[in-house]
């Protein structure tokens, strides 16, 4: 009797979009080359949610994308319910991308009976049946080792520097970081942008009230230089425009701010907009807006997404996207 020869399954890609953002995952796709899978999602009266996809993932490579904005809280449980629903539709790997890692900030302990909650999300994720997270520009970089499984830790600062290069004169530019614990990644933009000179915002925050600097001075000589100040969140705007104010008082002839992530809870935008900053970067990770904010450019995060995405399906070095970011 002749043994029947089984033909080798073909791999299949298959992206997913939560609704937070559907834009960027339409984004992602494009670049792909892909039509995101659609799915039914709703909320029911009482808050919860339901989503079903509308074609088999049976051994599917799925990859989850969605960005936690607002409320934020809400769009963190329907991307852990459409983990759980390709799990249990028998999908053979899933990967949650979270451009925007979502309580980055609590990565520790700064007192006694603190929760450590960007832990507490790694071990959803992983309970809801996700193999691998892709996530930009970590908060800490420890957060990596809160999932048990992979992790691809990527980068924006070539997006947002290849912009600044474009745009402005290298020559008389100063990369600022905002405090002293982010120098680290300012020496990187520093070395990018043509071995810049480096600066600091010393500040004292207030451990009693959230988003709350004492004080601030400036590190460094930024007199009658284009001040790049860099962070990888703004969330209210309080810090940076405080910082953008200590720079044009130490003679900084114009300040750029950039960050990957543009939270920009209220009133952020009122005040990055009138703090004095000549433009505002920032990228798509979570979702934007330009209307009546003249000095914000937002830039596109889908291109780094989906070039990370076709490396994990075809098993390839994610680590060659950012060789020498890291």
């Amino acid at each position: 009797m002749t043994a029947t020869k089984w033909s080798e399954p073909k791999k299949n890609l298959m992206l997913f979009s939560g609704r937070a953002h559907t834009e960027l995952g339409e984004a992602v796709a494009k670049e792909l080359g892909i039509e995101l899978t659609p799915m039914t999602a709703r909320d029911f009266a009482n808050g919860e949610i339901f989503v079903r996809f509308e074609e088999s993932v049976r051994g599917s490579d799925a990859f989850v994308i969605q960005s936690h904005t607002q409320p934020l809280n809400k769009w963190i449980m329907e991307q852990l319910i459409m983990i759980d629903a390709l799990k249990r539709g028998s999908a053979k790997r899933i990967t949650a991308i979270l451009p925007f890692y979502p309580y980055a900030r609590q990565d520790k302990k700064h007192r006694g009976r603190e929760p450590i909650s960007a832990r507490l999300v790694a071990d959803l994720l992983k309970a809801a049946g996700a193999d691998r997270i892709v996530s930009v520009d970590l908060h800490t970089d420890q957060i990596q080792g809160f999932f048990d499984g992979p992790v691809d830790h990527m980068h924006a600062m070539p997006i947002l520097t290849d912009y600044i290069k474009k745009n402005y004169t290298l020559d008389n530019i100063v990369v600022v970081s905002p405090d002293a614990g982010r120098v680290k990644v300012a020496e990187k933009w520093a070395n990018t942008l043509g071995d810049a000179p480096l600066a600091f915002v010393h500040k004292t925050r207030s451990t009693e009230v959230a988003n709350q600097v004492v004080a601030n001075r400036v590190v460094g000589d930024v007199k009658g230089k284009t001040a790049v100040l860099l962070d990888d969140m703004i969330d209210t705007g309080g810090t940076i425009a405080g910082a953008v104010g200590v720079l044009r008082d130490a003679g900084a002839e114009d300040v750029i701010i950039a960050c990957t992530h543009g939270v920009f809870s209220d009133p952020a935008r009122e005040r990055l907009s009138q703090c004095g900053a000549k433009e505002v970067i920032t990228t798509d990770t979570l979702p934007q807006s330009t209307e009546g904010w003249e000095n914000l450019t937002v830039l596109s995060i889908a291109p780094l997404l989906a070039k990370t995405i076709h490396e994990i399906f075809e098993n390839g070095s994610v680590t060659d996207l950012f060789e020498g970011q890291a």
